[in-house]
Protein backbone atom coordinates (compact mmCIF):
# COMPACT_ATOMS: atom_id res chain seq x y z
CA UNK A 1 0.00 0.00 0.00
CA UNK A 2 1.23 3.47 -0.94
CA UNK A 3 0.18 6.37 1.28
CA UNK A 4 0.90 10.05 0.67
CA UNK A 5 0.75 12.78 3.30
CA UNK A 6 0.92 16.48 2.45
CA UNK A 7 0.21 19.73 4.23
CA UNK A 8 -1.13 21.57 1.19
CA UNK A 9 -1.46 25.02 2.86
CA UNK A 10 -4.92 25.50 1.36
CA UNK A 11 -6.35 22.81 -0.89
CA UNK A 12 -8.02 25.22 -3.31
CA UNK A 13 -4.75 27.09 -3.84
CA UNK A 14 -2.84 23.81 -4.08
CA UNK A 15 -5.17 22.58 -6.82
CA UNK A 16 -4.53 25.75 -8.84
CA UNK A 17 -0.79 25.16 -8.46
CA UNK A 18 -1.04 21.64 -9.86
CA UNK A 19 -0.93 19.71 -6.59
CA UNK A 20 -4.04 17.68 -7.33
CA UNK A 21 -2.75 16.79 -10.78
CA UNK A 22 0.41 15.45 -9.13
CA UNK A 23 -1.66 13.38 -6.70
CA UNK A 24 -3.76 11.81 -9.45
CA UNK A 25 -0.66 11.06 -11.52
CA UNK A 26 1.17 9.52 -8.55
CA UNK A 27 -1.99 7.50 -7.87
CA UNK A 28 -1.44 6.38 -4.26
CA UNK A 29 -3.80 4.04 -2.48
CA UNK A 30 -4.43 6.67 0.19
CA UNK A 31 -3.85 10.44 0.12
CA UNK A 32 -3.83 12.29 3.46
CA UNK A 33 -4.04 16.08 3.37
CA UNK A 34 -3.59 18.63 6.13
CA UNK A 35 -4.49 22.32 6.23
CA UNK A 36 -7.23 22.14 3.62
CA UNK A 37 -8.54 25.57 4.75
CA UNK A 38 -11.97 24.75 3.37
CA UNK A 39 -15.33 23.19 4.08
CA UNK A 40 -15.85 20.29 1.66
CA UNK A 41 -18.66 22.15 -0.13
CA UNK A 42 -16.20 24.94 -1.01
CA UNK A 43 -14.02 22.56 -3.00
CA UNK A 44 -14.28 21.86 -6.72
CA UNK A 45 -15.98 18.60 -7.63
CA UNK A 46 -12.71 16.79 -8.42
CA UNK A 47 -11.56 17.41 -4.85
CA UNK A 48 -14.86 16.56 -3.23
CA UNK A 49 -14.84 13.10 -4.75
CA UNK A 50 -11.86 12.23 -6.97
CA UNK A 51 -12.54 9.48 -9.47
CA UNK A 52 -11.70 6.10 -7.97
CA UNK A 53 -11.45 7.37 -4.38
CA UNK A 54 -13.64 7.55 -1.32
CA UNK A 55 -13.51 10.97 0.39
CA UNK A 56 -13.40 11.87 4.07
CA UNK A 57 -13.17 15.35 5.62
CA UNK A 58 -12.85 17.13 8.94
CA UNK A 59 -13.04 20.92 8.91
CA UNK A 60 -12.90 23.85 11.30
CA UNK A 61 -16.21 24.34 13.09
CA UNK A 62 -15.74 27.99 14.02
CA UNK A 63 -13.44 29.69 11.52
CA UNK A 64 -13.58 29.62 7.74
CA UNK A 65 -10.43 29.12 5.70
CA UNK A 66 -8.59 27.55 8.61
CA UNK A 67 -7.08 24.16 9.43
CA UNK A 68 -8.94 21.09 8.13
CA UNK A 69 -7.90 17.61 7.02
CA UNK A 70 -8.99 15.21 4.27
CA UNK A 71 -8.34 11.63 3.22
CA UNK A 72 -8.90 10.15 -0.22
CA UNK A 73 -8.75 6.36 -0.27
CA UNK A 74 -9.21 3.69 -2.92
CA UNK A 75 -10.44 1.41 -0.14
CA UNK A 76 -13.63 2.30 1.71
CA UNK A 77 -13.08 2.71 5.44
CA UNK A 78 -15.02 0.41 7.74
CA UNK A 79 -15.19 3.11 10.42
CA UNK A 80 -14.47 6.86 10.38
CA UNK A 81 -13.67 9.10 13.33
CA UNK A 82 -13.65 12.91 13.14
CA UNK A 83 -11.85 14.22 16.16
CA UNK A 84 -10.31 12.79 19.31
CA UNK A 85 -13.57 12.91 21.23
CA UNK A 86 -12.48 15.95 23.26
CA UNK A 87 -14.75 18.88 22.37
CA UNK A 88 -12.27 21.57 23.36
CA UNK A 89 -9.67 20.08 21.01
CA UNK A 90 -11.89 19.03 18.12
CA UNK A 91 -13.30 22.36 16.94
CA UNK A 92 -10.46 23.15 14.54
CA UNK A 93 -10.88 20.10 12.28
CA UNK A 94 -7.50 18.48 12.81
CA UNK A 95 -8.15 14.75 12.93
CA UNK A 96 -9.45 11.90 10.81
CA UNK A 97 -9.28 8.28 11.88
CA UNK A 98 -10.06 5.53 9.38
CA UNK A 99 -10.34 1.89 10.32
CA UNK A 100 -9.63 -0.53 7.51
CA UNK A 101 -9.71 -4.31 7.66
CA UNK A 102 -6.10 -4.72 8.77
CA UNK A 103 -5.09 -1.40 10.35
CA UNK A 104 -6.04 2.03 11.65
CA UNK A 105 -4.93 5.16 9.80
CA UNK A 106 -4.85 8.54 11.52
CA UNK A 107 -4.35 11.74 9.53
CA UNK A 108 -3.55 14.62 11.86
CA UNK A 109 -2.78 18.30 11.53
CA UNK A 110 -1.18 18.94 14.91
CA UNK A 111 -1.38 22.53 16.20
CA UNK A 112 1.39 25.04 15.74
CA UNK A 113 2.62 26.35 19.09
CA UNK A 114 3.25 29.87 17.82
CA UNK A 115 1.07 32.87 18.55
CA UNK A 116 1.47 33.07 22.29
CA UNK A 117 1.48 30.86 25.40
CA UNK A 118 -2.15 29.85 24.91
CA UNK A 119 -1.42 28.20 21.58
CA UNK A 120 1.60 26.37 22.90
CA UNK A 121 -0.56 25.10 25.77
CA UNK A 122 -3.21 24.02 23.27
CA UNK A 123 -0.59 22.19 21.22
CA UNK A 124 0.71 20.32 24.25
CA UNK A 125 -2.82 19.39 25.34
CA UNK A 126 -3.49 18.09 21.85
CA UNK A 127 -0.28 16.09 21.90
CA UNK A 128 -1.21 14.52 25.22
CA UNK A 129 -4.78 13.71 24.21
CA UNK A 130 -3.68 12.19 20.91
CA UNK A 131 -1.15 9.90 22.56
CA UNK A 132 -3.77 8.69 25.05
CA UNK A 133 -6.15 8.14 22.15
CA UNK A 134 -3.77 6.02 20.08
CA UNK A 135 -2.78 4.00 23.14
CA UNK A 136 -6.44 3.17 23.69
CA UNK A 137 -6.97 2.28 20.02
CA UNK A 138 -3.83 0.17 20.08
CA UNK A 139 -5.41 -2.12 22.66
CA UNK A 140 -8.00 -3.20 20.07
CA UNK A 141 -5.30 -5.26 18.37
CA UNK A 142 -5.04 -3.56 14.98
CA UNK A 143 -1.72 -1.92 14.03
CA UNK A 144 -1.63 1.84 13.56
CA UNK A 145 -0.24 4.19 10.95
CA UNK A 146 -0.42 7.88 11.75
CA UNK A 147 0.79 10.71 9.58
CA UNK A 148 0.62 14.42 9.14
CA UNK A 149 2.12 17.73 10.08
CA UNK A 150 3.42 17.25 13.63
CA UNK A 151 4.75 20.82 13.72
CA UNK A 152 7.88 19.78 15.63
CA UNK A 153 11.35 18.79 14.46
CA UNK A 154 12.53 15.88 16.57
CA UNK A 155 16.33 16.03 16.52
CA UNK A 156 18.98 18.53 15.46
CA UNK A 157 19.38 16.58 12.23
CA UNK A 158 15.75 17.43 11.41
CA UNK A 159 16.20 21.16 10.84
CA UNK A 160 18.79 23.30 9.15
CA UNK A 161 19.47 25.68 12.04
CA UNK A 162 18.96 23.92 15.37
CA UNK A 163 21.02 26.32 17.48
CA UNK A 164 19.12 29.37 16.26
CA UNK A 165 15.77 27.68 16.95
CA UNK A 166 16.35 26.01 20.32
CA UNK A 167 14.08 28.56 22.01
CA UNK A 168 11.45 28.67 19.26
CA UNK A 169 8.27 26.68 19.07
CA UNK A 170 8.66 23.69 16.81
CA UNK A 171 11.96 22.80 18.44
CA UNK A 172 11.35 23.39 22.14
CA UNK A 173 12.54 20.62 24.48
CA UNK A 174 9.00 20.02 25.73
CA UNK A 175 7.72 19.56 22.17
CA UNK A 176 10.59 17.29 21.16
CA UNK A 177 10.08 15.24 24.33
CA UNK A 178 6.61 14.35 23.13
CA UNK A 179 8.05 12.68 20.03
CA UNK A 180 10.38 10.78 22.38
CA UNK A 181 7.24 9.54 24.17
CA UNK A 182 5.65 8.48 20.88
CA UNK A 183 8.72 6.39 20.04
CA UNK A 184 8.89 5.00 23.59
CA UNK A 185 5.31 3.77 23.11
CA UNK A 186 6.51 1.59 20.24
CA UNK A 187 5.97 3.79 17.19
CA UNK A 188 8.58 3.98 14.45
CA UNK A 189 9.52 7.16 12.57
CA UNK A 190 9.40 5.54 9.13
CA UNK A 191 11.74 7.97 7.38
CA UNK A 192 14.43 7.70 10.06
CA UNK A 193 14.09 3.91 10.01
CA UNK A 194 15.28 3.91 6.40
CA UNK A 195 17.57 6.95 6.61
CA UNK A 196 18.86 7.29 10.19
CA UNK A 197 21.70 9.66 9.31
CA UNK A 198 20.38 11.53 6.28
CA UNK A 199 20.95 15.28 6.51
CA UNK A 200 19.35 18.14 4.64
CA UNK A 201 16.05 16.24 4.30
CA UNK A 202 13.23 18.60 5.15
CA UNK A 203 9.48 18.89 4.55
CA UNK A 204 8.78 22.55 5.36
CA UNK A 205 10.41 25.84 4.36
CA UNK A 206 9.45 29.41 5.28
CA UNK A 207 8.12 31.06 2.14
CA UNK A 208 8.62 34.64 3.32
CA UNK A 209 12.39 34.23 3.48
CA UNK A 210 12.65 32.07 0.33
CA UNK A 211 14.12 29.37 2.57
CA UNK A 212 13.34 26.61 0.11
CA UNK A 213 15.77 28.04 -2.42
CA UNK A 214 18.53 27.63 0.19
CA UNK A 215 17.10 24.44 1.72
CA UNK A 216 16.86 26.08 5.15
CA UNK A 217 14.08 23.80 6.26
CA UNK A 218 12.48 21.64 8.92
CA UNK A 219 11.37 18.01 8.87
CA UNK A 220 8.07 18.34 10.70
CA UNK A 221 5.88 15.98 8.62
CA UNK A 222 5.99 12.31 9.57
CA UNK A 223 4.74 8.79 9.15
CA UNK A 224 4.76 6.80 12.38
CA UNK A 225 3.88 3.09 12.40
CA UNK A 226 3.27 0.51 15.09
CA UNK A 227 6.24 -1.66 15.94
CA UNK A 228 4.51 -4.77 14.57
CA UNK A 229 4.48 -3.19 11.11
CA UNK A 230 8.25 -2.83 11.00
CA UNK A 231 8.85 -6.05 9.00
CA UNK A 232 6.32 -4.86 6.43
CA UNK A 233 7.81 -1.43 5.75
CA UNK A 234 9.09 -1.10 2.20
CA UNK A 235 9.87 2.56 1.58
CA UNK A 236 9.58 6.08 2.98
CA UNK A 237 10.25 9.12 0.83
CA UNK A 238 10.31 12.91 0.93
CA UNK A 239 9.35 14.63 -2.34
CA UNK A 240 11.20 17.90 -1.79
CA UNK A 241 11.01 18.77 -5.50
CA UNK A 242 7.19 18.86 -5.55
CA UNK A 243 5.90 22.42 -5.25
CA UNK A 244 2.46 23.80 -4.47
CA UNK A 245 2.80 24.45 -0.73
CA UNK A 246 5.29 25.54 1.90
CA UNK A 247 5.45 21.82 2.75
CA UNK A 248 6.26 18.97 0.39
CA UNK A 249 4.59 15.55 0.17
CA UNK A 250 5.95 12.51 1.98
CA UNK A 251 5.15 8.87 1.33
CA UNK A 252 5.06 5.46 2.96
CA UNK A 253 4.94 2.04 1.34
CA UNK A 254 3.91 -0.82 3.60
CA UNK A 255 2.58 -4.32 3.05
CA UNK A 256 -0.73 -4.28 4.84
Amino acid sequence: MKIISWNVNGLRANIKKGGFDWFMKFNPDVYCIQETKAHPTQLPSEAQKPRGFFSYFDHSKFKKGYSGVAVFSKIEAEEVLCGLGVKALDQEGRFLGLRFKNFWLFNVYFPNGGGGPERLEFKLKYYSAFLKFVEKIGKTGLPIVFCGDVNTAHKEIDLARPNENKDNTGFLPIERAWIDKVIAKGFIDAFRYFYPNATGKYTYWDMKTFARDRNVGWRIDYFFVSLELLPRLRKAEIFEDILGSDHCPISLEVDI
